[in-house]
């Protein structure tokens, strides 16, 4: 494989933790392997410069990227992410992800990811809405509806994809709500899709516990990360009948054996903009949050959190990948060896994106389903795959997170095959 030249040989980077499970598919694809050195390079890398007027009067210039790693089975879908460490390295892995994720769950479109290197806590509102605009029109040649469609992330939300609505529409003079996903329901967002993400990680993780024999009820449950998708998955395993006995935030690691009140603490959370303090639990040291006793464990937040080290230090039996790449290639080893399941990003947190290609489908026809239909229609496409997957890992021999990979890398290198090269 040829390398290139503007990637980092960190063996902890984003991307070489993709790198390492592209090589780990590549035996069971046959013929087909002839074209997976297409998913070891990205199609599009798009950096951008935007300056931006503070509200003090001062310049400053911030980092932009818009990466398509793949548009093979349709036009590129990821979202946008803010925050400080956001790099090209690993937007390029966001996006390799998101070609796996969409083909894994069998959705027409391929991958995609962006970001602004800044911490948007520390703007203000008029900053972050300039800062949004000017990279909109920065990134605009690449974006589109039937190009490359952005969603929230990370450090931004509705809001965020409002401005980026807009922006985009006045540059082309003319409404185009199909642009982005994850937008504000009055301005064509979707229902469902707030939660989407956290409710698609509950059906995943409910599938696989019956077929693996995990009883849900009674089970403890250990959420790293209690915004969107943390908070909606633990709330639905606690009606499920489990209990959320920790979670963490880069705030604090919250502690209560018998259960945490869920309600209180996102009240809490509302009101004081962190999870430390809560009365409603004890704080304890964020490592030993890894050897809390557990039945089930939610990584929900950034990447790289599962290392070898605490691999061997978890208790749990299922893991339910609700962040990007949490988990190491080499912890992957360990937890298979210890009998711990996981299921993989890759599959587990697609509801998001399987809700965004509703709200996509949606303004594109300009008719809005009910949530009721779009639960029923996402519950649907993420057991689907689930089961696709879990039949693989049983016909091959292999983890999930192999399986899921074998089934989306056969569809998107068939696609590539069957269109060909051009020029031939």
């Amino acid at each position: 494989m040829e390398k290139l030249s503007y990637v980092s040989e960190s063996s902890t980077s984003a991307w070489s933790t993709y790198l390492q499970q592209i090589d780990r598919v590549a035996p069971y694809l046959g013929d087909l392997s002839r074209w997976i050195d297409t998913l070891r390079h990205p199609k599009r890398a798009l950096i951008v410069d935007i300056p931006l007027q503070m509200d003090d009067g001062t310049i400053r210039h911030f980092e932009g990227f818009r990466v398509q790693h793949n548009l093979s089975r349709g036009p590129g879908k990821g979202g946008i992410r803010y925050h400080p460490d956001v790099d090209l390295n690993e937007v390029m892995a966001l996006s390799a992800w998101m070609t796996i994720k969409c083909a894994a769950v069998n959705l027409p479109y391929g991958g995609a990811k962006g970001g602004i290197r800044v911490d948007p806590f520390a703007l203000s509102d008029g900053e972050l809405e300039r800062l949004t605009r000017r990279y909109t029109s920065e990134i605009g040649l690449v974006i589109g509806p039937q190009k490359d469609i952005p969603a929230p992330d990370v450090g931004t939300n509705p809001k965020v994809m409002a401005w980026m609505m807009d922006t985009y529409s006045m540059n082309h003079g003319t409404t185009i709500t199909g642009v982005v996903t994850g937008k504000p329901i009055h301005l064509g967002g979707s229902l469902g899709r707030e939660k989407a993400t956290g409710r698609g990680v509950f059906v995943t993780g409910k599938e696989v516990a019956r077929r693996a024999g995990i009883g849900i009820e009674g089970a403890n449950v250990a959420v790293q990360g209690f915004g969107n998708v943390g908070s909606e998955a633990a709330r639905l395993f606690v009606e499920a009948g489990a209990r959320v006995v920790a979670v963490q935030d880069h705030t604090a690691t919250l502690f209560n054996a018998n259960g945490l009140d869920l309600h209180a603490l996102s009240d809490w959370q509302h009101k004081h903009k962190q999870i430390a303090g809560f009365p409603g639990a004890k704080e304890i040291d964020s490592e030993a949050f890894w050897s809390v006793e557990m039945d089930i464990f939610i990584p929900a937040a950034l990447e790289g959190q599962i290392t070898r080290e605490r691999a061997e230090k978890l208790r749990c039996k299922l893991v339910l990948e609700g962040a990007n790449g949490p988990t190491y290639p080499e912890a992957d080893d360990i937890l298979k060896a210890r009998g711990v399941t996981v299921v993989p990003d890759v599959v587990c947190n697609a509801g998001g994106v399987t809700v965004s290609y509703f709200e996509w489908v949606q303004d594109m026809a300009s008719f809005f389903w009910s949530e009721e239909e779009i639960n029923v229609r996402m519950d649907k496409i993420m057991t689907d795959a689930m089961v696709h997957v879990w039949e693989k890992a049983v016909e091959k021999g292999c983890s999930l997170r192999t399986a899921a990979y074998i089934v989306a890398c056969e569809r998107i290198l068939m696609a590539r095959k069957d269109r060909g090269i051009y020029p031939g």
